[in-house]
């Protein structure tokens, strides 16, 4: 599957990357509404990221570029839902203040962390309060082209806790997940189920939380909370 847009990017627009589609839950009617937005989906990882944002700014110049999406809490304070962001831009700085996030230091690595010891130990050495996978590489491309650029994830899962699978596995060259595959390989260990649904549910909460904050960053209007997916 190859990297998907919800619009094409107008020049001067506001691009939003999540690194898959459950990330996103922006009402698609509020989006129709906002041209001036468009929502790229990379795939999971630094080099998926890398070559879907790439391929984009050689069609346009984009006004600001937002890394998007979940991250897993290395700081044991952190609870689920919460919203982080970093940016050394002034304005969006004030934005996601006045949205509600927290400013936070986020760790990029090339793969997932699964479990509580390995979070403990990169907050140990790191003292990052989040960990996630593609920011990096949107900022070194944003970077060189003096485009603003900003962090805002949210959290999906504890720092005290463990995923119960590793979703690397059924994740493309392009790092899209395989759904299909995934669902195959959880029926035939239905144990894995609960945890699943449980995991699944809460991340679609953190999503929707996420989108509020997006929504009122970019809108400043009151009432950002209808601007989400239910």
């Amino acid at each position: 599957m190859s990297s998907v847009s919800v619009s094409y990017p107008l020049p001067e627009s506001v691009w939003l990357c999540f690194a898959l589609p459950e990330e996103m839950r922006l009402r698609r009617s509020w989006l129709r509404r906002r041209p001036d937005v468009h929502v790229l989906v990379t795939g999971v990882g630094p080099e998926p990221a890398r070559r879907a944002l790439e391929t984009q700014l050689e069609l346009v110049r984009p006004r600001a570029v937002l890394s998007c999406g979940f991250a897993g809490a290395l700081d044991p304070n952190l609870s689920v839902g919460t919203v982080l962001f970093a940016t050394e831009d002034c304005n969006w700085r004030d934005r996601f203040l006045q949205a509600g996030a927290r400013p936070a230091r986020f760790l990029t690595l090339p793969r997932m962390v699964t479990s509580a010891s390995e979070k403990s130990q990169l907050w140990q050495s790191s003292r990052a309060d989040a960990v996630e996978m593609e920011s990096e590489p949107i900022a070194a491309l944003c970077c060189g082209r003096k485009i603003p650029f900003a962090v805002v994830r949210v959290i999906s899962d504890a720092a005290s806790e463990s995923l119960p699978v590793n979703f690397a596995r059924w994740l493309g060259p392009d790092g899209h997940l395989n759904r299909a595959a995934f669902l195959r390989a959880v029926m035939v260990r239905p144990t894995f189920w609960p945890s699943v649904v449980k995991l699944a549910c809460r991340a679609r909460r953190a999503a929707r939380r996420l989108a509020e904050v997006l929504a009122a960053a970019l809108s400043n209007e009151s009432g950002a909370d209808s601007l989400a997916e239910t």
